[in-house]
């Protein structure tokens, strides 16, 4: 029977369907879902991993080991398993692997909107893209197929709006397939130059094949229709054109856009009149035609920034608009995002705003301080920049730079890349101060559990990595711990890090508000007799806080009981103590 299913719910079943029994990822959106889904199926082992370097690598082993596996990740997260990726198609497989690497047009979540579809051409790895929910089951289950017929990994390419839209799929039984013989193969499985230049030739003959795969075996297909256009498109633009355009143009849909056929455009192309290429960010599919001298048309219309539409199709190829309603009522005010009330990471930043400090951040929940009334963090470039990245800045500028720095990381991106950053520190006697915000949780992407919350994917208990330890353990003598609701404290013992002329780690530890299992205050009230509407409490830049006029033409404070948790925060910064405090419940 068929049922809705999220893309990435709908790659979870195909690789149940396919047989998989070894599935790492790191959580990353719009990938997450995926291995999310993945641990309702009993017969497949399912880990979060440090990183997706490890989770690739652990996936390649498994594969070695004669098992079909798999690993998830978003597109930047395939920058941190990139060194793996190259080598490992170089390999090849022995039992199925295959990656799913989620891209991000329109940057709904990321920093960057980086095409995947170059580290699958670089790195001579083919790469299938479905258009739906039913192809993401589909593609699953060919490409471990794909995988072992041509002995290399396969990478699947999803995108914000396959990995997180529904369409229909209609599930299949399970295949279980026996774990393969390992048989010990230097030649083939140890990349040292002399195997590596024989794998070389091994791989472009192996994508040869893949191109003649391309040409006739039905993964890429044609639709005639009107012949006057002709589209070639792949994943989410295929399905935009289709909803603009229906009957009125011709299709060229690719399923594999790695490697890309070359004679069935060709063929294409002479049978219709003007062929558009249509594809999000960068323009692979138009530079593939223009290489052959198929005449296209691509980003001389459509844009190389943001995600496409059916609008975006209708006005670029046939100068169509739809109506509008209008909207008429009033302005809706803009929405940025911003921390949860009682975020633990609120009370941190709050804390060092008056210290006006350098602050190297990272990738997280608490990126968010970077907005205003915090604007508290100065840079983020991936995971575990800030660490590594503080330590250039601060050895550019000099020590007494580092007395006026510090780095913020949470716990599980400390894990994912920050400990390297601080071996860096220790090591090269750099004397930074690195807070980890530690909120035993994986909060960004929707609660994952991390090797620093002592729970597995499952919530089963597991060992926890000691931060503490671990800091000693690479050189950092000075290692504290401060609650960041403690203002008062924070401020004491990051002012005495920030002095010592060695490095230091605080470690600023409280739950995430929106954990299941953490209790909190009754909401705080506001004595509106005692509040003067100086506005004070707003620079803590709480959701649950706001300013209204009351009856007699006065401003005050206002806090929604139903956000407020009692966190005490703004209690702490009104002068006036107009601001109650609440009993635990």
């Amino acid at each position: 029977m068929k049922s809705l299913m999220l893309g990435n719910e709908a790659v979870a079943r195909g690789l149940y369907e396919a047989g998989v029994t070894f599935v790492s990822s790191y959580p990353g959106t719009p990938s997450t879902e995926i291995t999310e889904a993945v641990t309702r199926y009993e017969e497949i082992y399912s880990e979060w991993a440090p990183n997706e370097k490890v989770a690739f690598e652990a996936a390649f082993g498994a594969a070695t080991g004669g098992a079909r596996s798999f690993c998830a990740m978003k597109h930047v997260g395939l920058n941190v398993a990139a060194d793996p990726l190259y080598t490992a198609s170089y390999i090849g497989v022995n039992a199925g692997m295959v990656c799913a690497v989620a891209d991000d047009p329109g940057m709904h979540s990321s920093q960057n909107e980086q095409d995947s579809r170059h580290h699958a051409i670089a790195s001579k790895t083919p790469m299938l893209e479905p258009s739906d929910s039913a192809e993401c089951r589909d593609y699953t289950r060919l490409a471990f197929e794909l995988s072992e017929q041509f002995d290399t990994p396969f990478l699947l390419r999803l995108s914000t709006r396959i990995s997180h839209s529904r369409s229909l799929v209609e599930p299949h039984e399970r295949e279980e397939r026996p774990l393969m013989e390992y048989q010990k193969n230097p030649m083939k499985n140890v990349m040292m130059p002399a195997m590596a230049k024989v794998r070389h030739v091994d791989v472009e003959k192996r994508m040869d094949a893949l191109r003649q795969y391309a040409e006739t075996s039905g993964i890429n297909t044609v639709e005639y229709n009107d012949r006057r256009i002709g589209i070639i498109a792949a994943g989410t633009t295929y399905t935009y054109a289709k909803e603009a355009l229906g009957e009125r143009a011709s299709y060229l849909k690719l399923g594999m856009v790695n490697p890309l056929p070359v004679n069935l455009i060709l063929e294409f192309a002479r049978n219709v009149g003007q062929v558009y290429v249509i594809e999000e960010l960068d323009d692979i599919i138009e530079t593939h035609c223009r290489k052959y001298g198929i005449p296209v048309i691509g980003r001389l219309l459509f844009p190389a920034c943001g995600e496409y539409s059916q609008k975006t199709v209708r006005e670029a190829l046939l100068g169509e608009e739809l109506p509008v309603q209008p909207f008429t009522a009033a302005p809706v005010p803009p929405r940025p995002p911003v921390l949860c009330a009682g975020c633990p990471h609120r009370g941190l930043f709050y804390a060092l705003k008056k210290y006006h400090l350098y602050v190297s951040g990272d990738i997280g929940c608490y990126t968010l301080g970077a907005q205003a009334p915090l604007a508290m963090i100065d840079t983020c470039v991936c995971m575990g920049a800030s660490i590594s990245g503080l330590h250039g800045f601060n050895t550019a500028r000099g020590p007494e730079q580092a007395k006026k720095s510090v780095a913020v990381i949470g716990d599980s991106t400390f894990i994912h890349s920050g400990i390297t950053g601080l071996i860096d520190i220790a090591y090269n006697k750099g004397i930074s101060t690195v807070i980890v915000l530690d909120n035993s949780i994986t909060g960004m992407t929707g609660h994952q559990n991390n090797p620093a919350n002592g729970l597995t994917i499952k919530g089963d208990p597991t060992v926890a990595v000691n931060l503490e330890a671990l800091a000693h353990a690479v050189g950092i003598r000075r290692v504290a711990v401060v609650d960041p609701f403690d203002l008062e404290e924070v401020r004491r013992v990051v002012s005495a890090e920030l002095e010592a002329e060695e490095p230091s780690l605080v470690i600023a530890r409280r739950p995430c508000a929106l954990l299941k299992n953490v209790k909190h205050l009754p909401p705080l009230k506001v004595d509106p007799d005692a509040c003067t509407g100086c506005k004070a409490c707003l620079q803590a830049g709480c959701p649950a806080l706001s300013v209204h006029e009351n009856g007699e033409g006065k401003r005050k404070a206002v806090i929604d009981p139903n956000q407020c948790v009692g966190c005490d925060i703004c209690a702490k910064i009104c002068r006036f103590g107009a601001i109650g405090k609440g009993e635990v419940h």
